[in-house]
Order: C-alpha cells, then structure tokens, then sequence
C-alpha cells in the first residue's frame, strides 16, 4: 500500500464549492445575531466572542459591533478562528433541524468507503472549524461519513498556505511525508505540503487553474496518478 494516510480538503475536493457559498454561508449570516444574542453567556460562545474583541481590539466592542464584523467576515469568507467556531456552532442545528444536509460528491463517498475499508487512515484539513467539518460529513447526502475519519485539522494547527502547517500535522500523524497524501483543489495549499515530501493530487471539479501538481476531475482517479 503506498498511502498509509490520506489528507483531504473540503470545498472543492470532497464537496462543492457553492454548498459553502450559497447554502452554509447565507445560513450563518442569517442566524448567527440571534445566536449570539441568545447564547453569549454560554462559555464556548463567550470565548468565541472574546476572541473576536482580541481580533478587533476593542475589548468592549458590543455584540452589535461584533455581529457587524461576523458579517464583514462572511462576506470576505476570511479565515478567522472565531468565525469559523461561531459559525460551526449555527450550522449545528440547521444541520439537526434538516435544514439542509452535507452536499458530499458521490465519488468522494465512494472511494472514502473504499480507502478507510483497505486500511488507509483518513483526515480532513479544512479552514472551517472541526466541529463544522464533523457536522457535514455527519449529516451528509451519503449518511454518516465520521466513522471514515481519524482526525480532523481547522486553522489552529495553522493557516493551510503555511508549510508549517503541515510540518505540524505530519508531527501529529507521526508518519513518515512519502506515506501522507493530501488532496486538495488550490494549488498554494498543495505547494505548502509538498516540499515536506508529502504528496499530492489537485482536484480540477470546477474549472480550478491546475498547478504544478498531479491532477484528477474525481476520487477515482486519484490514486491513478
């Protein structure tokens, strides 16, 4: 086996992109003040909003302040830790309530299936929160995919154009880089891990300009290349 554990993104690679732009996004945007007003002594939602008055620095910028720079986040899909925390919990129960399901590509849950059932351990990288990962591949259109899964890496472990990133996963996996492939659709994310000796295959789903990298339109055609 040439892979003893594959590293896969998210948007764009297992799932479409437009399922974070036109469903999840719009969702969160929507929710998310009377989340926050609701839910601010909660102490998971405190932190988060803590965080964002450190990322502001306005120690007392109120929850309307707050709100009004979630917005401007979602809007610039920016990377910011808090957000992405925020927003995982509001996903939560749109998740639960059926509000929407996980769009997961069939291939993707196919060969998912097929890699975890030869012994390949699997893991997710993305810059949305864990907990936002776990949820869509709980509640995806193809079931509950967790149980494919052993571990799941957001941008606490660093942001995914950082070779330090990967340094510090590869850390965690305690593999040697040549028995690690990570599968993703930006080719600055796959040029970050490469150099580690990790290797990697670009998904080109929706008209992705390819790199330098290996490439494939699907999850069949990964282990191909």
């Amino acid at each position: 086996m040439k892979y003893s554990a594959i590293i896969t993104d998210i948007e764009g690679t297992t799932s479409r992109i437009s399922f974070v732009t036109d469903v999840l996004f719009p969702y969160a945007a929507s929710e998310l003040p009377a989340f926050i007003q609701a839910q601010q002594h909660n102490e998971a939602v405190a932190t988060q909003l803590q965080a964002c008055r450190n990322l502001m620095q306005q120690p007392s910028a109120s929850l309307a302040q707050i709100n009004e720079q979630l917005q401007q986040w979602i809007a610039q899909d920016a990377k910011v830790t808090p957000l992405k925390a925020l927003q995982g919990m509001v996903w939560q129960h749109g998740y639960q309530s059926c509000a929407f399901t996980g769009h997961v590509y069939a291939d993707a849950a196919a060969q998912l299936h097929h890699w975890h059932n030869s012994g390949i351990k699997l893991y997710v990288y993305s810059s949305g929160s864990v907990q936002a990962q776990q949820l869509l591949f709980q509640h995806s259109d193809a079931g509950d995919l967790t149980p494919l899964f052993s571990g799941y890496f957001d941008t606490q472990i660093g942001a995914k154009r950082d070779i330090s990133s990967y340094a510090a996963i590869v850390q965690q996996l305690q593999l040697p880089p040549k028995q690690i492939l990570f599968l993703s659709d930006v080719a600055a994310e796959l040029d970050a891990a490469a150099p580690l000796g990790i290797d990697t295959v670009q998904l080109i789903r929706e008209g992705q300009t390819a790199g330098s990298h290996k490439v494939a339109s699907d999850f069949y055609q990964v282990l191909e290349q």
